[in-house]
């Protein structure tokens, strides 16, 4: 076969370049992507480095680099402007937006869902604190509509009845919000000492107290029942990537809830690997078992299914 050369060579290292991005940043995120078909897992691994690579810009490496925070707000207005220019034109030079933008060519993602997202990026360089309106549209642009982007790669081909539909969206949009409250609550004491914020309306680090953490984790305990009741209608070759995401921060909220509203604020409470690993082995176990049991299903005489 003919090596890839021009723009083929051009997608190839832009998408490689994403996944190289994002597998470096989260190990949570590389033991989910390990059960997605390929073609999805790189879909996913685009829209989840364009994110890292904001939130670089944002909180991370831009500050440690010494940008100024006026300039760190010209990078990130850039960075949307490069992102609907490769939306529009399917090209960047930024290999990290371009590969994002050939996921999102294919799949249907647009300016939808990519503004509420930069908005989110944004109000996080001027706003330390929320009311109920502002964290609820922060949390719809900083986690929501990744999770409808990831969604538009799970159901592209597939067509479902509207009601279905509704209900995955739903789900998506749940499960990210739980995601990002999940994170919220475990960097809480960090994101109030190094950064200055807190995220939670009504809630301080100083005054946090037993009542604020149960009553933050029984809205994130919502949040997962919804989107755990979706994720079983999700289609089969993406089930098991988003089941061991969701059991992964159902465990972290889990320790969460166990830990004391005292020490969660001088502490970062985290999931060890072992306990990850062993998430991650169940997860694969129950796809292998799924697939068996999918290949081997036959319809009888009535048209139900059973088992040989």
């Amino acid at each position: 076969m003919a090596a890839e050369q021009g723009l083929a060579l051009y997608n190839t290292v832009a998408q490689q370049t994403a996944a190289v991005l994002i597998r470096s940043y989260s190990t949570s995120f590389g033991l989910a992507s390990r059960l997605l078909a390929a073609r999805t897992r790189l879909q996913i691994e685009t829209i989840y480095a364009l994110v890292r690579l904001a939130d670089e810009i944002v909180d991370g490496v831009a500050a440690e680099a010494l940008v100024p925070r006026a300039e760190v707000g010209v990078l990130l207005d850039e960075l949307e402007a490069d992102t609907e220019r490769a939306l529009r034109t399917g090209y960047s030079a930024n290999l990290v937006v371009h590969a994002f933008a050939l996921t999102a060519r294919e799949t249907g993602i647009g300016p939808a869902l990519t503004r509420p997202f930069f908005a989110s990026m944004r109000a996080d360089l001027h706003q330390a604190e929320h009311t109920e309106a502002s964290f609820d549209e922060y949390v719809y642009g900083s986690a929501e509509v990744i999770g409808l982007m990831c969604l538009e790669c799970f159901l592209q081909g597939v067509s479902l009845p509207d009601d279905q539909a509704k209900r995955l969206r739903e789900g998506a949009q749940r499960l990210g919000a739980a995601f990002q409250k999940v994170n919220f609550l475990r960097d809480l004491a960090q994101d109030f000492e190094t950064l200055g914020r807190s995220y939670f309306p009504g809630v301080t680090v100083e005054a946090f107290t037993e009542a604020d953490k149960h009553r933050i984790l029984d809205g994130i305990d919502a949040d997962l029942l919804v989107s755990g009741t979706a994720v079983a209608q999700l289609p089969a070759d993406c089930r098991a990537a988003v089941a061991l995401a969701q059991d992964l921060f159902t465990e972290l909220a889990r320790r969460l809830r166990a830990t004391p509203a005292e020490q969660l604020r001088t502490t970062r409470v985290r999931v060890p690997n072992a306990v990850k690993a062993r998430i991650a082995a169940r997860a694969v176990l129950t796809r292998r078992v799924s697939a068996h049991r999918s290949r081997h299903q036959t319809p009888d005489l009535a048209g139900s299914e059973r088992q040989p």
